[in-house]
């Protein structure tokens, strides 16, 4: 596979977490802000940052883009102009789709911590009663 078909077919990847990746990337937040300090590395917080960053390095760079795209006579694959300038775009955003791809699976990791951490709002398990001396509790058959 050519390099330039690697990152077209990477960028594409990305495209439809984009969209949605704020909403990734608040989630996590909100979450670890209600994680008990012992359940969180502290790498997760440095690590949502560099998200934070590649994801608005890769909305600018998209902006561009469509205002290169804009000012391109013939903006058409095949057409050097666009094939250059699309090289170029996919060149930009390789290091942030890289991050994506380094840093990306923390947004698990911290879903997984939160969903196992014990919850404020639920109540604390009840311990079960004890029973009577002598009583016994019949087996279900």
């Amino acid at each position: 596979m050519r390099a330039s078909q690697r990152d077209a077919d990477t960028h594409t990847a990305f495209e439809p977490l984009r969209a949605g990746a704020r909403h990734l990337l608040a989630t996590a937040e909100t979450q670890l802000a209600h994680l008990p300090a012992t359940a969180v590395q502290s790498r997760w917080i440095y690590q949502v940052g560099v998200l934070h960053t590649a994801l608005d390095r890769l909305d600018d760079l998209h902006e561009q883009w469509l205002e290169t795209q804009d000012g391109l006579p013939t903006a058409k694959p095949g057409n050097p102009a666009f094939d250059d300038a699309l090289a170029e775009h996919h060149a930009e955003s390789w290091s942030y789709l890289g991050d994506w791809a380094a840093h990306g699976h923390i947004l698990r990791e911290i879903n997984s911590a939160a969903r196992k951490a014990p919850s404020p709002l639920a109540p604390a398990p009840a311990a079960a009663p004890a029973t009577a001396p002598g009583r016994r509790i019949p087996a279900r058959k």
